[in-house]
């Protein structure tokens, strides 16, 4: 029997397997932390304060005195990371009812959280190594991101939706395999499906996708198998999770960085932290019961300031992404390559009007600011390159960027088969719990066990159980796909020309379905300060992005940096690095006014900002030899 009739073989017997085995998992539902949590009082109380139109997160002052305060009456957690668990540990801990605080030394989501593959997904691959592989550990992990897709899409409706991903296949035995597989996909997901996966015929599927090669590998494109999966602004999603998490009554503060631990000198347990703002240059004591280790790539680092001898748990990997012009893929339908010439996997997806191409999986330093390298750049672009009947040119590169996969390993382990995609939390320190390892869909259920872990720690007492996920961020609750032409129809864009004259602009379409989808619910408010505070100007040609965005970011969700701005609250540094470099100008101008900047503080946000886009390693500002891709 040949190897190829083996898989399918195989495949099938899997298929049944699931069928017989979890069927009565996925048809009759178990009793989650949803079910749980359905018609909480807590719920519908926090969903008042959450989704108040009139409700303004505490100031950065307000929250950096909370946790200096503290000195007279502990937090219960003090959780160290800004990115997408370290938030979402906030907000579990504060819906709860725990005193909570989180310090970040950068800004929420300024590391990995950030720099993500912008697609929430149970992990096709980890399906195909549980089949092949008899793996009941990786089917699990399967099950389990599948459940929490759905749920951070429900819970953050304007910024995560469903995406259709085309899988190219060049024989008929593909098509075969390909279609059984993700059908297979379906089945795990149970209710929690978004779209069933389905065949396209080779001319529907070009006629899907114009830019797609009839011919690869030598071979006929017999079809394409179309499923689905997640897509999520990842930057703008962690800033919810930090805002909501601010309104839950977390004390969250960026920009402020532990310098130590502070502990018992009878027990040694850690029951604080010395911190330092980055921005005043104060330091200060936090006291916490426990405090919740979720620094993703930097969390070695947080477990050496309590045991210098700590073992590693993280074995960082790089993850390179590449950003080319909106003809590259069709609106609305992802590409992805399963198998490259060295077996790893390349998709190119449509992401807020541009193509995304990516990644690498490579071994890597860690380091604040990772830059990929133009072998990483190169090896996405030849590719995608042989799957496409456009060009691909190293100079249509708009911006790439590098980021550090956190994968976890167990610190006594002899070699590196112990380096699991799951998350670990362990307390090898009194005091100290680390959460570490995962991914961004599975972030919620990750801050859960933290919170679970912390609260074992120190005997807390929380007033209720988790409630993450039936809590809708804010600006979900009440949005609809529609919300933008209210915002067309009921706005204008007042402009200030250069020469000072005051002029009214449409609130275009583009601009509309932008501020929806950036900003849910909350968008009028930004729409709103375009119009009475003549902030409606467009901060780059060719993107949706306002002035009014600026100002609303620096009110309300402590936005303190132009690169703040242009890298997590809106996406320009990753969209396109010449652009955002034009903006930085006026965007330093409105900041300067929102925070009462000097002259000096301006020029060095500049610099600062200009030494950030050098590591978007775009044709603009990359030095590189072309070779074939003139």
């Amino acid at each position: 029997m040949s190897a190829s009739a083996t898989r399918l073989r195989r495949l099938a017997f899997a298929a049944v397997a699931v069928t017989a085995c979890g069927g009565a998992v996925l048809l009759t539902p178990s009793v989650s932390s949803n079910d749980r949590a359905s018609g909480h009082p807590t719920v519908e109380s926090l969903r008042q304060i959450i989704n108040d139109p009139s409700a303004v997160v505490p100031s950065r002052t307000l929250q950096e005195s909370v946790l200096i305060g503290s000195k007279s009456g502990p937090l219960d957690i003090l959780v160290v990371g800004g990115g997408a668990t370290g938030c979402g540990v906030a907000l579990d801990a504060a819906t709860r009812g725990l005193r909570v605080g989180l310090v970040e030394r950068e800004d929420f989501s300024s590391g990995t959280s950030s720099r993500s593959t912008k697609l929430i997904h149970g992990g096709v691959r980890y399906l195909e190594k549980a089949v092949f592989g008899l793996d009941y550990g990786q089917l699990k992990l399967v099950f389990h991101a599948l459940e929490e897709r759905k749920q951070v899409i429900e819970n953050a409706p304007h910024l995560c939706h469903a995406l259709p991903c085309m899988t190219p296949c060049f024989d008929w035995f593909e098509v075969v395999y390909y279609w059984m597989g993700l059908k297979m996909y379906d089945l795990v997901a149970g209710r929690r499906l978004l779209h069933f996966s389905r065949y396209y015929s080779a001319q529907e599927s070009v006629e899907l996708f114009p830019t797609l090669a009839r011919k690869g590998k030598c071979k006929s494109l017999r079809g394409t198998v179309v499923y689905y999966d997640g897509q999520m602004n990842d930057s703008r999603l962690n800033v919810g999770l930090a805002c909501t998490a601010a309104l839950a009554g977390a004390a969250v503060l960026n920009h402020a960085e532990v310098v130590s631990f502070l502990k018992d000198e009878g027990t040694q347990r850690i029951i604080g932290a010395r911190i330092r703002d980055n921005l005043s240059g104060q330091e200060f004591d936090a006291y916490a019961k426990v405090v919740v280790n979720a620094a993703g790539p930097f969390c070695d680092s947080v477990r050496k300031m309590a045991n210098k001898d700590a073992l590693p748990m993280i074995c960082p990997s790089s993850g390179v992404h590449v950003v080319l012009p909106d003809y590259y893929s069709p609106d609305g339908m992802g590409l992805i390559v399963p198998k490259t010439k060295d077996g790893r996997v390349v998709f190119m997806l449509p992401w807020l009007g541009r193509t995304i191409a990516g990644t690498t999986d490579s071994s890597t330093s860690i380091t604040p600011l990772p830059e990929p390298n133009e072998n990483e750049i190169q090896f996405i672009l030849d590719a995608i390159c042989d799957y496409l009947n456009v060009k691909v040119r190293r100079t249509d590169v708009l911006s790439a960027w590098s980021g550090i996969r956190p994968l976890a390993v167990d610190p006594k382990a002899k070699n590196t088969e112990s380096i699991s995609r799951d998350h670990v939390v362990s307390e090898e320190y009194p005091g100290l719990v680390t959460i570490t390892g995962g991914k961004w869909t599975t972030y919620r259920s990750m801050a859960e066990d933290a919170v679970n872990a912390a609260i074992k720690s120190g005997k807390l007492s929380p007033s209720n159980e988790c409630i993450t996920s039936n809590l809708r961020l804010i600006g979900g609750d009440g949005w609809e796909p529609s919300l933008f032409t209210v915002l067309a129809q009921q706005y204008v864009r007042m402009k200030k020309l250069d020469g000072g004259k005051v002029v009214p602009g449409v609130m275009d379409t583009a601009a509309a379905k932008h501020l929806s989808h950036a900003y849910g619910t909350l968008a009028e408010r930004v729409a709103t300060i375009a119009q009475n505070e003549n902030l409606g100007k467009r901060l780059a040609h060719g993107y949706p992005y306002l002035e009014a965005e600026v100002a609303y970011c620096a009110r309300n969700e402590y936005c303190e940096s132009a690169v703040d701005f242009i890298a997590r609250r809106s996406r320009l540094a990753f969209l396109d690095t010449d652009a955002a470099s034009h903006a930085l100008p006026r965007i330093i101008e409105i900041l300067a006014k929102e925070h009462n900047w000097d002259k000096s503080r301006q020029k060095e946000e500049m610099r600062k900002a200009k030494e950030f886009l050098e590591t978007f390693k775009s044709s603009k500002n990359a030095h590189f030899h072309d070779g074939k891709h003139q």
